[in-house]
């Protein structure tokens, strides 16, 4: 062999190294950077591809719903404002009624004209109070109602069993089965000793 064959057999070990770094670079290919960027995102944007369409109906559906409820919610609302206006304005009349009570109830004479005048006044309240849902219920004589009754004294009492109501300084109402105003009463503690 000669010289020049045994330097062509020789390998230049920069030469190899510069020629394996330019097999590994990247071939440009002139594409942009949004192309690279949709590439490493995975998404592909199809050209003719549109929103998706909303499902109108079930949107009317709901929309209908919600405009039920409303009114059901709104109705309800404005009934119980009616009510609770209407158990305020009865609660300030129950006064005037146990007023033209005790005024009766301490006539000497029922006969006379006046006490006829406020008898006809306290019945024309009550049957007002009545129709509007308002009416008063009896406690003497019942068991201690703590939820209906308010007791403000215990007395011993001959003719009323011990725990049940022997008086009642107050009467009580209730407008449409709820209660409006507790009675104030008295219980019996039993028979005196004696």
């Amino acid at each position: 062999m000669d010289m020049a064959e045994e330097e062509e057999k020789k390998v230049d070990p920069a030469a190899v190294a510069d020629e394996k770094a330019e097999a590994e670079k990247p071939v440009e290919t002139g594409a942009p950077d949004e192309e690279a960027g949709r590439k490493t995102s995975g998404e592909e944007p199809k050209a003719d591809e549109k929103p998706a369409e909303p499902d109108w109906k079930d949107l009317y559906a709901r929309l209908r719903a919600d405009f039920d409820n409303f009114k059901k919610r709104t109705a309800r609302d404005r009934e119980d404002t009616y009510r609770f206006a209407e158990a305020d304005i009865l609660r300030d009349i129950l006064p005037t009624v146990d007023n033209l009570a005790l005024a009766l109830g301490s006539a000497k004479n029922p006969d006379d004209e006046f006490v006829k005048g406020v008898q006809l006044v306290y019945d024309t309240l009550l049957k007002a109070l009545k129709d509007h849902g308002a009416e008063p219920f009896d406690s003497v004589g019942n068991e201690l109602d703590p939820e209906k009754m308010e007791a403000i004294a215990t007395l011993p009492s001959d003719k009323v069993e011990e725990g049940k109501v022997s008086n009642e300084v107050k009467r009580g109402w209730l407008l449409r089965e709820k209660l409006l105003r507790a009675a104030q009463v008295v219980v019996s503690s039993g028979k005196t000793n004696g």
